[in-house]
């Protein structure tokens, strides 16, 4: 087992597109919100904790209702906090286990919220990756198809970038300008060492 490296950084900010140039030089990500989605519709302790503090409209055929459940937790913060509370702690376990699994010199673990889940305290190291707001908000508006508010309020339930860099211990600056793979390629050798 290698290094176990986290990466997060805000909506918007392009981490998931700075793990894919990690995966091209042939390093496993992990990528925890794919994860969390994958459980809450597969693992049977969530699905039942769920239900249990949701209601059974939670589930429909099965499956997650995405939809019902977030507009009950966006709105409420006690409410997220508590989804929170069931799920975290069991990606945070599943995300361990893969990590001791991996056979290279380091792995990634990709996480929206890898500070506010307090799952970085399980690393070696973090990545923070930063871009300028209106960037952040412009590219998930495309992505997305949502509008500058839900972007915003979206925005607004993550902790600021300038919290983050307190906690991080690398940055890498996807503002459309500064060259990428310097970056991403400087970070790779230092855990390769």
């Amino acid at each position: 087992m290698g290094l176990k490296i986290g990466i997060t950084g805000g909506i918007g900010s392009g981490k998931t597109f700075i793990c894919r140039l990690f995966e091209a030089l042939g390093i496993p990500v992990y990528n925890a919100d794919e994860e969390a989605k994958r459980l809450m519709n597969t693992d049977v302790r969530i699905k039942e904790k769920l239900i249990a503090q949701f209601g059974e409209a939670t589930y429909k055929d099965g499956l997650l209702d995405r939809g019902f459940l977030a507009n009950m937790v966006f709105s409420d913060k006690n409410k997220l906090e508590l989804l929170n509370s069931i799920v975290h702690p069991v990606v945070i376990q599943e995300a361990k286990d893969w990590a001791e699994r991996q056979t290279t010199r380091y792995s990634l673990k990709e996480a929206a919220l890898l500070f506010e889940s307090g799952s970085y305290k399980e690393l070696d190291y973090t990545i923070l990756v930063t871009a300028p707001m209106d960037i952040r908000i412009q590219r998930v508006i495309e992505r997305d198809g949502a509008t500058e508010q839900q972007v915003q309020e979206r925005i607004n339930k993550q902790l600021s970038d300038e919290e983050k860099l307190q906690l991080a211990d690398f940055v890498i600056v996807n503002d459309g300008i500064t060259p990428l793979l310097p970056q991403v390629w400087t970070l790779h050798q230092k855990f390769l060492k």
